[in-house]
């Protein structure tokens, strides 16, 4: 009697590749495990799991129907090759992220810290040592008594800050003013006190040329009274007059009594 064995054949075969996928799978979760201790994945939850389901699933996929087991080693080795050749890419592209982050909190930190020192100052130590000693004088009970002093905000050095209103610059300011007025008065102080021959002639009718020796600050008046003086040795007539009856002419000009050689001598009027 005949049997026909073609779907017992059939059964075995399948039965023999269900094995082999059934290996297959083994393999596939021992190398998922492998991947997950290697890069200390915790648990499934983790953000790396997704990456390794993927490769479980891109494997379904890509083993549609009957393959060899070679093949599905060669397929799942090319896939774990590729996803795990993105996850080292993504992590480095992560730490680099990480680096330039840093990088910019260290740069702001850098920029932040020129600011503070471009604003703060410091006091000389002569005057924290007077601060010192003025603070250990003061009675306790005052200094409780006392308001606290406030701190004046300084102005950045690196910004023009001329067109503001400015206590300390506008009492710079007046401090020079004063220094050059004064020195400009002693230098014109000076200048009054140098002494210089004049050349003059009296005249009664006759010029009598005489040379007398004034200040440059000496006035009209007080030169026609050092001429009265030398004049009187020689004309008698000259003993009664007084400087306020002589008048000083300088070719058409008649020079005024209050006038002093240094005014003509500054406009530069030849005398």
């Amino acid at each position: 009697m005949a049997h026909y064995k073609g779907a017992a054949s059939e059964a075995g075969r399948a039965m023999h590749l269900m094995k082999k996928r059934e290996k297959a799978q083994q393999e596939i979760e021992f190398r998922k495990k492998k991947i997950e201790e290697d890069l200390k994945i915790s648990n499934i939850e983790n953000k790396f799991a997704a990456h390794y389901d993927a490769v479980e699933q891109q494997l379904k996929s890509s083993t549609i129907g009957l393959v060899t087991l070679d093949e599905m080693k060669a397929k799942q080795e090319n896939i774990v090759k590729e996803r795990e050749r993105k996850l080292a890419q993504k992590q480095l592209e992560k730490e680099q992220e990480k680096q330039r982050q840093l990088e910019a909190k260290q740069a702001e930190k850098n920029r932040q810290k020129q600011q503070i020192q471009a604003l703060s100052f410091t006091l000389d130590d002569e005057e924290v040592e007077e601060e010192i000693e003025t603070f250990n004088t003061i009675d306790t009970d005052a200094e409780r008594c006392e308001p606290p002093v406030k701190k004046k905000i300084r102005k950045n050095p690196d910004v023009d800050t001329s067109f503001l209103p400015d206590r300390e610059r506008e009492d710079e300011e007046n401090r020079l003013r004063e220094e050059y007025r004064q020195e400009w008065a002693d230098k014109q102080s000076s200048l009054k006190e140098e002494e210089i021959d004049i050349t003059f002639s009296y005249w009664d009718g006759s010029g009598h040329r005489r040379t007398v020796r004034m200040k440059k600050g000496s006035s009209m008046y007080q030169f026609l009274q050092k001429c009265l003086e030398l004049l009187r040795k020689e004309f008698s007539e000259l003993k009664t007059v007084t400087a306020d009856q002589l008048m000083y002419v300088k070719e058409d000009l008649i020079l005024p009594h209050h006038n002093t050689f240094y005014d003509f001598i500054v406009s530069k009027v030849s005398m």
